[in-house]
């Protein structure tokens, strides 16, 4: 039995439930894994109030660490009492052990705690395939990321100083933006008492940006485009604040022949081998000391209704885990 936090109707925090479930026992191409921590993200928020549906009663949670206790047949790259990690659907990962798909459970070094392990995979792996995978961007190109204090703002701070890439920042509290610069930044705007878009032009000399990076979505999608130089790719990765509105897709040749993406981790992540090489892209990063993981918060499982507030709130920074 493992203790699971579980939704059973879309709605509030106030709809999490703490219930005992069966594990039971991998079959071909899983593992069962025992978990110590896992993540949180604005994709469970999503889930839990129905902008992203699922069948009900569902577990939430995308990530987490922990031991591998078994593992079924075919599964090679994992074995009993190997420390692993993933960022991986099905949600389920609030619980204390679960039985899922191995192709996207990976190894995790010994030099990475579990909690770290939880809180990376998700956020790292995203700030992977944003920098790698989606568009190329090259050394001194100028990204533009939005909540550069958040979970995976300040990954990508940390990413793009560390490829010699110029990131301006947004956030929305003085104290955030520091944040985000002590993490890698080449600047910050508060968005709530600046003229943000306008401030990227002056930024940037009136070119705009090569690349805007928003899970923002509806408040932040015009500004973005505007912020943009001619050719610029503009990559629309969430939505915290609701989905970006239908808009004329006649607008992206007005403002200089702009290309959009609307990508998923998920898509990204699908093929095995793909994911185990995005992974060590990640630990590499973090191993090395280019990427630091900041764990802000910390909630017992039983608790997780208050982190989904504090998260909504945007009351959070860096990244928040669920101790199980």
């Amino acid at each position: 039995m493992a203790r699971t936090a579980i939704i059973e109707e879309p709605g509030g925090p106030e709809q999490f439930r703490i219930v005992e479930r069966e594990v039971g026992e991998p079959g071909p191409g899983q593992i069962r894994i025992r978990q110590e921590a896992c993540g949180l993200n604005f994709i469970d928020v999503y889930q839990r109030t129905g902008l992203y549906p699922l069948e009900m009663p569902h577990a939430l949670g995308m990530e987490a660490a922990g031991v591998v206790e078994a593992v079924g047949e075919g599964v090679t790259h994992l074995k009993p009492g190997d420390r692993a990690a993933y960022a991986a659907a099905p949600p389920g990962a609030y619980t204390q052990a679960r039985v899922m798909n191995a192709a996207q459970v990976c190894p995790l070094p010994d030099a990475i705690s579990f909690e770290e392990g939880a809180a990376m995979m998700l956020k790292g792996m995203t700030t992977q395939y944003l920098f790698c995978r989606t568009t190329p961007i090259a050394r001194g190109d100028t990204v533009l990321f939005h909540a550069a204090a958040g979970g995976v703002g300040l990954m990508a701070c940390q990413w793009a100083a560390s490829e010699g890439i110029r990131l301006i920042g947004t956030a929305g509290t003085d104290e955030k933006c520091r944040l985000a610069l002590d993490h890698g930044a080449d600047a910050c705007i508060n968005y709530r008492d600046t003229d943000w878009a306008a401030k990227v032009q002056e930024l940037t000399g009136g070119k705009g940006v090569d690349v805007v990076m928003d899970a923002v979505g509806a408040d932040t999608f015009e500004g973005s485009l505007n912020s943009l130089k001619p050719l610029g790719m503009m990559i629309s990765f969430g939505n915290a604040s609701g989905p970006v509105p239908p808009f004329n897709i006649g607008i992206l040749g007005q403002k200089g022949s702009l290309k959009i993406t609307r990508p998923t981790l998920f898509t990204h992540i699908a093929d095995h081998d793909t994911c185990q090489q995005m992974a060590r892209d990640l630990f590499d990063k973090v191993t090395s000391g280019a990427v630091r993981i900041r764990i802000d918060q910390r909630f017992p499982l039983e608790d997780v209704a208050e982190a989904h507030r504090a998260l909504e709130a945007r009351k959070t920074t860096g990244q928040t885990i669920l101790t199980v």
